[in-house]
């Protein structure tokens, strides 16, 4: 199945990715914030006014987790959480004026980071990168459907 000096797919992509998640890491944390930040910041641009149960949902992260990341973002001023005048049991997340800033100064950490991962690749590269690794995850989901 594996020649001598071919290493699995799998691992492959295991380490690229492994790389590339350290590297983004240390561009957020140089930048002032972190991937946990990022990604909900991120999410509630994409979504503002979100629920507590979508953002988890849509982060991909347990909403106990979730909730331990929003209490930190909302010591540190950058959302605040109200309830769902319709549905008192749903806390509506938002981004404050300093939530604002600080995603603006993430993403520019994002796009220099996004620029130098990209570096050497040319736009038809990225492409193809794209596509293999949606054919990839495609076969692991198309294994994981009974």
């Amino acid at each position: 199945m594996f020649h001598k000096g071919e290493e699995p797919i799998g691992r492959t992509v295991g380490r690229a990715s492994r790389a590339i998640g350290r590297g983004f890491g240390e561009a957020l944390n140089a930048a002032g914030g972190s991937f946990s930040t990022w990604i909900v910041l991120l999410q509630l641009k994409l979504d503002p006014g979100a629920s507590q149960r979508v953002l988890a949902a849509e982060i991909g992260i347990e909403p106990a987790t979730l909730t331990h990341h929003l209490n930190g973002m909302e010591r540190s001023g950058l959302i605040t959480r109200r309830r769902d005048p319709a549905n008192r049991r749903v806390h509506i997340v938002e981004l404050t004026e300093a939530g604002e800033a600080r995603f603006a100064e993430l993403a520019e950490a994002a796009r220099e980071f996004d620029r130098r991962v990209r570096s050497g690749l040319s736009a038809a590269e990225i492409g193809s990168l794209r596509a293999l690794l949606g054919r990839l995850c495609a076969n692991i989901d198309a294994e994981d459907t009974p």
